[in-house]
């Protein structure tokens, strides 16, 4: 008989040490070593003849390919996320803060699935049955075809998923269910290993779509191990300021789509509502003639977006003046700062620079650089753009203004949103084919930029 043996394992980011150690080499977090009893390897060794389940190898020609129909949920900022609806056998990971609408949103998703496809399962480990029921009255989301479970024995919750035979389940969340075989607590790094494990069987085995709720650290990433992310297709993530109304949808993993798309939801009193007007959102309480406030016209995977990039840039009282960034990487901000010290002879070494998007909006693509850097000069010289004027571009080091992708779908949400002037790269005014009422100017350097927008 194998011994038995334990190992200390970081309970933030899974890594596994066999002694305790004050500080996880893996994440850097301190006091998170727990130990917790590992199970010994078969003893069958590598070499069987057990054929497994997944039948004969094939050649990649001769596999059979059914035309799996999505599950259309009919919310389409979340179908937009998923690729264009659930794909059956799918295995899906949401993650988010507390309190931001996890349960809410899979709660309306359960629902809206209930209504158009067919029988779903709602398992949750962190209500009772009565508490579910209180919250779906309250968002409308009560049908006869919902069926809810609170239960927190994975052995259960997946008998009663072959029983039910449902089109979806919902697990809420992975870090309160638990396996009895495993003597480890609910929440451990080998509790949630091995569940997210024997749930990944159950959607492949069953064809069953399977969401789960994911917990996070107080930095925002997963809790648990690593291997977690691995496991699953899909990992969303749901965003935004809990006292602010609104949420993003993002996916940072999608094998069934692209991770470049976001979906906009406004938390209401009945639960969470699309936003198909997401520029109308972000520009709701833009300010008018204030310095240091662009517009930029963003894509966020196949979407246009109109945001707000604001900068304030103010005499400095420390010895290493301050930068700070929200919704951009700090290392563009120090680019663009740079650039304009150099190419354009702003003396910003000696000032505080303080750089948000508006409405909490994180943006990765190069094509905010020259909106920022006209942000930048706006509020150092204290002089408002031109309100009606949306800018766009990639900077380079020379100072130069690069071509940016997607022009054409960036001018039509300026001119739907009543913008009349657009600071362009020439580049891309140029290859432009598209008829515009929106006037356009191209630019080929940061000092024409900042007169395009400005003026001098």
């Amino acid at each position: 008989m194998a011994k038995s043996r334990s190992a200390f394992f970081c309970q933030e980011c899974g890594y596994e040490s066999p002694r305790w150690m004050g500080r996880c080499p893996g994440c850097g977090a301190w006091n998170t070593m727990v130990e917790e009893p590992v199970n010994p390897p078969g003893g069958r060794g590598l070499l069987t003849s057990d054929p497994g389940t997944g039948g004969p190898p094939l050649a990649i020609g001769e596999v059979e390919t059914e035309d799996a129909q999505r599950l259309e949920t009919g919310m389409d900022e979340l179908d937009r996320v998923l690729g264009g609806g659930i794909v059956p056998g799918s295995f899906v990971l949401v993650g988010g803060d507390p309190g931001i609408g996890k349960s809410t949103l899979l709660l309306q998703l359960a629902a809206a699935v209930a209504r158009q496809h067919g029988t779903v399962l709602y398992a949750s480990g962190e209500e009772s049955a009565r508490q579910i029921r209180m919250r779906a009255d309250r968002l409308g989301t009560i049908h006869p075809r919902l069926l809810v479970l609170a239960e927190t024995n994975l052995e259960a919750i997946a008998h009663h998923a072959a029983q039910v035979a449902p089109r979806l389940l919902i697990v809420d969340s992975i870090q309160t269910v638990f396996r009895p075989d495993l003597p480890s607590a609910p929440g451990s790094v080998s509790q949630v290993r091995e569940c997210a494990a024997q749930l990944l069987r159950v959607a492949k085995g069953q064809n069953l779509a399977i969401f789960i709720v994911g917990h996070v650290t107080k930095e925002g990433s997963l809790a648990g191990p690593r291997v977690l992310e691995h496991i699953v297709d899909t990992v969303l993530y749901f965003e935004g300021d809990r006292h602010a109304s609104f949420r993003i949808l993002r996916a940072v993993k999608n094998r069934f789509g692209s991770t470049n798309e976001i979906g906009i939801f406004e938390m209401r009193d009945a639960g969470l509502a699309p936003v198909g007007n997401a520029s109308q959102l972000f520009l709701a309480e833009r300010p008018v003639e204030v310095a240091g406030s662009v517009v930029m016209p963003a894509m966020e995977g196949t979407r246009p977006l109109l945001v707000e990039v604001q900068a304030l840039v103010s005499a400095s009282t420390f010895v290493t003046p301050r930068r700070t960034a929200e919704g951009i990487d700090l290392n563009r901000l120090q680019l663009i700062i740079a650039v304009l010290e150099k190419r354009v002879g702003l003396l910003l070494g000696n000032h505080d620079a303080y750089v948000k998007v508006a409405g909490g909006v994180r943006l990765a693509e190069p094509a905010i650089d020259l909106a920022l850097a006209v942000a930048l000069a706006s509020s150092f010289r204290d002089q408002p753009p031109d309100p009606r004027t949306v800018v766009v571009g990639e900077v380079g080091l020379a100072g130069e203004v690069r071509a940016v992708s997607r022009i054409d779908q960036r001018i039509r949400e300026a001119e739907k949103m009543g913008f009349d002037r657009m600071v362009l790269p020439r580049a891309n005014l140029r290859s432009l084919s598209m008829k515009t009422d929106v006037e356009l100017v191209g630019v080929e350097t940061v000092m024409e930029g900042l007169e395009a927008a400005l003026g001098r």
